[in-house]
């Protein structure tokens, strides 16, 4: 890495590091990931345990890069699948050099095995009481004392990440938070994700917006092929779920809900791509896809 040209010398001014955003479920670790990129990475629905993977995304400066990981929400693992999300959340801890933990002003946290490691982390923790703009009363203040007291972070900020309220706040305390060093990706990098993993989840989230109850969870998208040419983008996706009776309900009547996913997805990857797009999905049943090894290996889960 040294010898890479886009480098800073160490003696430079620059600063860079790693800042991790973690915590449950559903408090809007991905909305503010999409906030403070600029750029939508995360998927964001209403339902929990969306996000499967560790998504960075890079903002540069002249003297500074923030590389940004949106993580899955903490949880008890059930399936293997939930077990390699955990560990992503935990190597983003190892990481980091700065945390972002992010609560909201409904729940306390129960995930005891997190805070021990948050109260011994020597990586300041910025903890973020986040959908501030839904609070009544003193619900900021008691949740601010709650957490104070519980894990003593380096610093408190409520925030809503939907309606940008204190974000210019928290990036001005994670750039004085940021080490001495210089860039760990050249400067027009914005992610460390492929166009084939943003593809896969921009319809993996259609799937969550239009299906309730377990379908969303036993799906997962790989995109079998992306070719761009210079007027469009020909992409091939392969939807897995675990049983035969998921797969009628995925496709529909007549295949009518398998095609409003696709042209909802489609919408996306054009705006998203800035080019047009040819969309065709297969659903393929592979059973208990979750709890196998080898096949969450090959689907990126490592």
């Amino acid at each position: 890495m040294e010898n890479e040209e886009w480098l800073i010398p160490e003696d430079d001014n620059h600063h860079a590091g790693f800042v991790s955003i973690i915590g449950k479920p559903n408090v809007g670790k991905s909305t503010l990931m999409n906030q403070v990129i600029g750029e939508k990475l995360s998927i964001i629905t209403s339902k929990a345990q969306t996000t499967r993977h560790r998504i960075m995304g890079v903002i540069n400066g002249d003297d500074f890069q923030i590389v940004y990981s949106d993580t899955p929400g903490i949880i008890k693992p059930k399936y293997e699948l939930h077990k390699s999300m955990m560990r992503f959340v935990n190597t983003s801890l190892d990481d980091a050099d700065v945390i972002l933990f992010v609560t909201d002003i409904f729940e306390k946290h129960d995930e005891n095995d997190v805070i021990e490691k948050l109260k011994i982390s020597e990586a300041p923790v910025i903890l973020l009481v986040n959908k501030i703009d839904l609070a009544k009363d003193n619900q900021v203040e008691e949740k601010i004392t709650y957490w104070k007291e519980l894990i003593q972070p380096s610093e408190i900020i409520p925030i809503s990440a939907l309606n940008n309220i204190n974000i210019d706040k928290l990036f001005e305390s994670i750039l004085k938070a940021l080490p001495k060093h210089p860039p760990y990706f050249p400067k027009d990098t914005f992610t460390d994700k492929p166009e084939r993993f943003f593809a896969a989840e921009m319809i993996r989230e259609k799937i969550f917006k239009n299906y309730k109850q377990e379908i969303p969870y036993a799906c997962e998208v790989m995109i079998t092929e992306f070719k761009e040419k210079e007027e469009i983008i020909n992409i091939r996706a392969e939807i897995l779920v675990e049983r035969q009776s998921q797969k009628g309900i995925l496709i529909g009547k007549g295949g009518q809900a398998l095609k409003k996913i696709g042209i909802e997805a489609r919408k996306d990857l054009e705006e998203f791509f800035a080019k047009q797009v040819f969309l065709a999905q297969h659903v393929k049943v592979s059973p208990d896809w979750r709890q196998q090894r080898n096949k969450l290996d090959h689907l990126g889960y490592r």
